[in-house]
């Protein structure tokens, strides 16, 4: 797995979604998801809408992912 390939699978799963992803190794991976359906939700369900487009990859070719998960809102104050 390579940063864009996790992008495209997180997009894909959360329409109209701003992604960024890096990695140094393409084991470990931070993202930042700014999405509309992160709104009122806390932060676990937040990472564990983006968990779940990512399916089994995580813990297999997904070793470790630090998620930023935001809103439209909250991205645009800071």
């Amino acid at each position: 797995m390579n940063p864009e390939d996790i992008a495209r699978l997180i997009r894909a799963g959360l329409p109209g979604s701003s992604v960024r992803v890096q990695s140094d190794d393409n084991t470990h991976f931070a993202a930042r998801v700014v999405a509309q359906e992160f709104e009122g939700k806390k932060s676990l369900a937040r990472h564990q809408l983006v968990y779940r487009t990512l399916g089994e990859l995580m813990g297999r070719e997904i070793h470790a992912l630090s998620i930023e998960a935001l809103t439209p809102e909250e991205s645009a104050q800071g």
